[in-house]
């Protein structure tokens, strides 16, 4: 079960807990006290950055520091936690208090309470410190446990109570509200994109996307084979002719009250991608269960939106597929025509992504929206260009640059790319519109993006979204970010969307 999290105005000597959270910075010669460092410096007589300081704590990111609080509080454990370097401001910025609560949390684990003075940092917490402390709390203290046999009862579970201390409790209600259901979209990805591809194949992921779209008063539309091909969808039939578990499209739709804009969200779907007849080398191909990554983020954009309750209309399309090889599968020199109308020749099949993708892009413009944002796990050169943890973004320069605005201020990493005229010439091909792989793998990142604009209707903003590094953990937990899922790019679709309302 996701931890609660509340709020409290009262004293910190009349706040109980299992463990009291502090964050302290990084000073050029020790750890540097914050307003919340000092209310429980004082409960310890002042001992209390001494005593980091002799147990070697830096305030570095991603420190925690635990001390005895030897009976001076109602908390046993004082959990030092660092924010790094503080700006020139003096202070820290959201995303280092984010990221110094999801590292507490993740420290804490066998502490059933905890109480994080955390909101203090920087001043009076506004509703970006609530969101930030909130959202890193829970973040942090997820976990996944479904395939894990025989759990002991008496295991050092992460914390079930967060309890941020601020000066006015009721004012704290609405953005911990909001808090929440982020914290749960985001852990909704979490759980699709870290389960298994023999439990999470096309038609499941169709079902799980359905039900968590009815949850949410969506409406709900899931088309089969039958339909897909009556609909004309040749991209996400080929994807998936490989595999005896079938293709699907899904489409979920939100109508907001007095909705000022209409926003398109398209998101890959492939739920396991061995690259087909271009297959890919052994290792590391168990990382592509995270290869749906993007159509999870749009499934649970969309229901956190309605669960928000924003004046807008979103409607997500999703195309499913799983990558394999076999007699029946799609092979390089055939001719793919999308739902538009548009002919593909495959010279690569383990460029699938964009495959399924055009025919999602091509039906989610026939709806007419505002602007479109779509988000895959879609080039490795994305990694190779951005590493790990920065996503790329293409597409029409000014929705392009108020997504990545949007990421800064959501704690997800992003950048801007171009796309040069001159790398769409790789993708001409003698016999079709376009090839779906173009022949060397210089800017491949950007080719995708070339290829997928071939669907946008001339006029529509539209906005790609390259996850392929950021959207899957595959190295040691960090701040609130796990092993696997991350949940990346939620936040910054919300948030985007809503920009859109307010700009």
């Amino acid at each position: 079960m996701p931890p609660t999290i509340t709020a409290t105005d009262r004293p910190l000597e009349k706040t109980p807990a299992d463990a009291v959270v502090v964050g302290v910075g990084k000073g050029p010669s020790g750890p540097l006290p914050t307003p919340g460092a000092e209310a429980v410096d004082r409960l310890l007589g002042g001992r209390l950055m001494s005593a980091l300081a002799d147990l070697g704590a830096r305030g570095n990111p991603d420190e925690v520091t635990r001390l005895s609080s030897l009976g001076q509080g109602p908390f046993p454990v004082v959990a030092a936690v660092g924010l790094g370097a503080p700006e020139a401001t003096g202070g820290y910025s959201a995303e280092a208090v984010r990221r110094a609560a999801g590292a507490a949390s993740r420290a804490l684990s066998g502490r059933g309470s905890v109480v994080t003075l955390l909101a203090a940092v920087g001043g009076a917490p506004d509703a970006e410190r609530l969101h930030a402390v909130g959202e890193g709390a829970l973040l942090g203290a997820y976990e996944f446990t479904a395939y894990k046999s025989d759990l002991p009862a008496d295991r050092p579970a992460p914390p079930r109570e967060v309890t941020v201390v601020v000066p006015d409790a009721g004012a704290a209600k609405a953005p911990l509200v909001r808090v929440r259901a982020v914290a749960d979209a985001v852990a909704l990805v979490r759980d699709l994109v870290n389960t298994p591809p023999n439990d999470l194949f096309p038609a499941e992921l169709a079902a799980r996307g359905a039900e968590a779209g009815k949850a949410a008063g969506l409406s709900v539309e899931v088309l089969d084979e039958d339909d897909l091909v009556a609909g004309g969808y040749g991209g996400v039939l080929a994807v998936g002719s490989g595999s005896v578990r079938g293709p699907r499209l899904l489409r979920l739709t939100y109508s907001g009250k007095k909705a000022r804009k209409k926003v398109a969200l398209v998101g890959k779907g492939i739920t396991f991608d061995s690259g087909g007849l271009s297959i890919k080398p052994a290792q590391n191909m168990h990382h592509m269960t995270s290869d749906m990554a993007g159509a999870a983020a749009v499934i649970a954009t969309v229901c956190l939106v309605s669960r928000l309750g924003l004046p807008v209309e979103v409607t997500a399309t999703v195309p499913m597929a799983e990558n394999l090889p076999s007699g029946t599968a799609y092979r390089p020199a055939d001719v793919v025509t999308f739902r538009n109308g548009k002919k593909a020749e495959i010279t690569n099949t383990d460029a699938e992504g964009r495959v399924v993708l055009a025919d999602a892009i091509a039906r989610a413009a026939e709806d007419s929206p505002d602007v479109l944002l779509e988000t895959s796990t879609l080039t490795g050169a994305q990694l190779v260009a951005l590493g790990s943890r920065t996503a790329g973004v293409m597409g029409s320069d000014d929705l392009r640059d108020a997504v990545v605005a949007a990421s800064r201020r959501s704690g997800e990493p992003m950048w801007p790319m171009p796309l040069p005229e001159e790398l769409r010439r790789g993708i001409d091909s003698p016999i079709a519109d376009f090839v779906n792989a173009n022949a060397d793998r210089m800017g491949g990142m950007l080719v995708g993006a070339h290829f997928l604009a071939e669907f946008v209707p001339a006029g529509l903003p539209w906005a790609h979204i390259d996850i392929a590094g950021p959207s899957y953990n595959t190295g040691a937990p960090w701040g609130y970010t796990p092993k696997g899922g991350t949940g990346v790019p939620v936040r910054t679709l919300l948030a985007t969307i809503e920009d859109l309302l307010t700009g």
